[in-house]
């Protein structure tokens, strides 16, 4: 789950991305104009902005050169419109927006294209991240192994003993242990966390894609991450 920040002056596509893109499980906020989505902006930077060329105070493209110049794009940027001539498409993309959206929009390409935008995001994330931690010298490892403790093996320091701390899938390798001294029940309940919190990080907290990846009824997901104690925003934003 991510939040999408929706910017367009039309309010009913602002309510269907809204509904569509709320139906994947993503947090969505909405802004009329270039103000609103200024205000929105400065309040905290979103996963991914959705943002429309044409606006009748300020429009996209302008919106788009004042986040660059101000350092506030630091989130992937696409651009939609069904006016926009080729010209104002590439000047987006030189600037810093990531793709573009020709509106009617498909719900195909634009679950693709958000995909696609929330993946490179995480990218640079992770990125980011490691430059920092090279940097400070904090001595973490990526690929750092689960280590062993009092009989029940432990990730990142977390006991499997613990059910409020449960263990994350181990990405380096795929990886799971668990105590075999554990009931039977804590032991299904601490994989099957770990197992749903690697698809929704793995499908960037997708919804829909979890449920294929896992041969699920969304329905019986949402019950069963319910269940669990899976939150699904934080899952899908926990880096590597």
């Amino acid at each position: 789950m991510a939040n999408i920040l929706v910017v367009d002056d039309e309010m009913g596509i602002r309510e269907l991305l809204s509904e569509i893109l709320g139906d994947e499980g993503h947090v969505v906020s909405t802004a009329e104009d270039a103000n609103a989505a200024r205000e929105l902006r400065l309040a905290g930077a979103p996963d991914l902005v959705l943002l429309d060329i044409w606006m009748p105070d300020t429009d996209g493209v302008t919106l788009l050169k004042e986040w660059q110049r101000d350092g506030l794009l630091t989130m992937p940027v696409i651009m939609m419109s069904g006016h926009a001539t080729i010209d104002t498409a590439v000047e987006a993309t030189r600037i810093g927006a990531m793709n573009f959206l020709e509106k009617p929009i498909s719900l195909q390409k634009l679950l693709r294209t958000v995909q696609q935008g929330l993946s490179r995001g995480l990218e640079h994330a992770r990125g980011s991240m490691v430059q920092s931690l090279n940097k400070h010298g904090t001595g973490y490892e990526k690929n750092s192994p689960l280590v062993q403790h009092n009989g029940a093996h432990n990730y990142n320091g977390h006991s499997l003993h613990s059910p409020v701390s449960t263990p994350s899938f181990a990405q380096s390798d795929n990886e799971f242990r668990v105590s075999f001294e554990l009931p039977l029940r804590e032991a299904r309940d601490a994989f099957e966390r770990a197992y749903f919190e690697h698809h929704l990080l793995r499908e960037g907290g997708s919804m829909t894609r979890v449920a294929e990846r896992t041969g699920l009824e969304r329905t019986h997901l949402y019950r069963k991450l319910k269940q669990l104690g899976v939150e699904s925003s934080k899952a899908a934003k926990k880096i590597e």
